[in-house]
């Protein structure tokens, strides 16, 4: 134990330091911090140091470009035209638009990650929201939802999540056979938390609502770089193609990314309506590039000294009890350990566990795919599961709706073990074909 308690308490302290950021330390430093102690005590080498960066280099990056295009297309006011298009297509009809607003933080989610459909929504669903006059039960009818769906929703393509594409980079999973196999799962998840949801929030959703309250303005009229909006459409087919044959010609994921997004770039110089320079080196988050760096390097030495004599037992235990077994097993292993010390150094050391369990490679995959579903989903148990969730929450709290943390947990930990159990087992299903 005494050659475990350094890692240990490294971890921990980056981790405080992450979740806490006391002075306001940026999350990028926290984790550089914690794997400049790593190499300092001979947790981890500088060649280890060099592996994690040839592990998380590529995923890392891309999830940066997925947000830089999220910001853009925020600016360009792409989020606020799909809202006003939901309260029209509601027409008047409270729980149609309570679903609508699900199934576009769904949509936003798979094809531009759950941070974006959770952070930059959010601000958007609450100001339209607002109008109705809500009691706060009612409004935290829908900013849970929406915070809840983001996650759940974000197992359909490797670029969903950044736990995604670490656990795709990680196991060779192509982009196109990830997407065959969980975007049917992602539907069963995307279905059971509506239905979740739905039952939870059925007295707090209003009937019906007057739409020109909300609808303060065409949805035509809320983009502000038409020539950008109506070329998003086809650079994003085109990218979806891209990334759909990238492992034939062994294209990493974020060049494809990069040259989407200078792609955006470029023709957002055209009208001139945003600014680009300030979005790329202000907005942008380029420390999670540090981070991902600094955490995979705490977590790869927490691996080496403790972690390693322990899972790896438990994986093969719930292999030789049967498939059924091991997805569940994996799924709420990770899902469990996601909501207690988060989703980010959980996918990495379940991803560094199963490699370290003799199975057949599309075993593996599979328990692979259970982790990432019980990292993007099971965070939502407590508020600490994702950074995502803990920066949503200061959302929601600067715009006065107080969502306190022994409320998110009860409604958290009912909300997510029923989408997990049945999502697992959708895996399971879709595994047999």
């Amino acid at each position: 134990m005494l050659e475990e308690l350094p890692s240990i308490s490294i971890f921990l302290l980056t981790m405080f330091l992450i979740i806490k950021q006391p002075k306001n330390i940026p999350i990028g430093l926290s984790a550089t911090i914690g794997a400049v102690l790593s190499v300092i005590l001979g947790i981890v080498s500088l060649k280890n140091v060099y592996e994690v960066i040839k592990i998380v280099w590529d995923a890392s990056l891309a999830f940066v470009g997925i947000i830089f295009i999220s910001i853009v297309l925020d600016h360009i006011g792409f989020f606020e035209w799909i809202s006003l298009k939901a309260i029209d297509k509601a027409n008047g009809n409270g729980i149609k638009l309570y679903v609508y607003m699900l199934l576009i933080g769904a949509l936003i989610s798979i094809f531009l990650a759950n941070d974006g459909a959770a952070l930059m929504l959010t601000p958007i669903v609450y100001s339209k929201i607002k109008h109705l006059n809500l009691k706060d039960d009612e409004a935290k009818a829908y900013m849970i939802g929406g915070g809840f769906i983001s996650d759940t929703a974000s197992i359909g393509l490797v670029i969903s999540n950044l736990t995604n594409i670490i656990t795709a980079d990680f196991f060779h999973i192509s982009f196109l056979d990830y997407a065959k196999t969980m975007f049917f799962v992602n539907i069963v998840s995307i279905v059971s938390s509506i239905g979740i949801l739905l039952l939870m929030y059925k007295n707090h959703i209003p009937k019906t609502y007057k739409k020109d309250i909300l609808e303060d303005k065409n949805p035509a009229d809320a983009i502000k770089d038409k020539l950008l909006f109506s070329m998003v459409w086809p650079i994003g087919a085109f990218t979806i193609a891209m990334l759909s044959i990238s492992h034939i010609y062994h294209i990493p994921t974020s060049f494809i990314i990069i040259f989407s997004s200078v792609f955006i770039s470029l023709i957002s110089l055209k009208n001139k309506k945003i600014n680009i320079k300030h979005i790329l080196f202000k907005e942008t988050p380029w420390q999670i590039l540090i981070f991902s760096i600094g955490m995979y390097v705490v977590v790869f030495g927490l691996q080496k000294t403790f972690f390693s004599h322990i899972l790896p037992e438990f994986i093969q235990s719930m292999v030789h009890a049967g498939k059924l077994a091991a997805i569940l097993g994996v799924g709420f292993l990770s899902g469990i350990m996601s909501a207690l010390i988060n989703n980010l150094p959980t996918v990495m050391i379940i991803n560094l566990n199963i490699k370290l369990v003799h199975t057949q490679n599309n075993i593996a995959n599979i328990l692979a795919l259970a982790n990432v579903i019980g990292t993007n989903i099971g965070p939502k148990m407590t508020p600490i599961g994702s950074l995502a969730t803990l920066l949503w929450l200061h959302i929601l709290n600067k715009k006065g709706l107080n969502v306190s943390y022994g409320y998110y947990m009860k409604v958290g930990i009912v909300l997510t073990i029923p989408v997990l159990t049945t999502t697992l087992i959708s895996l399971y299903l879709i595994s047999k074909f």
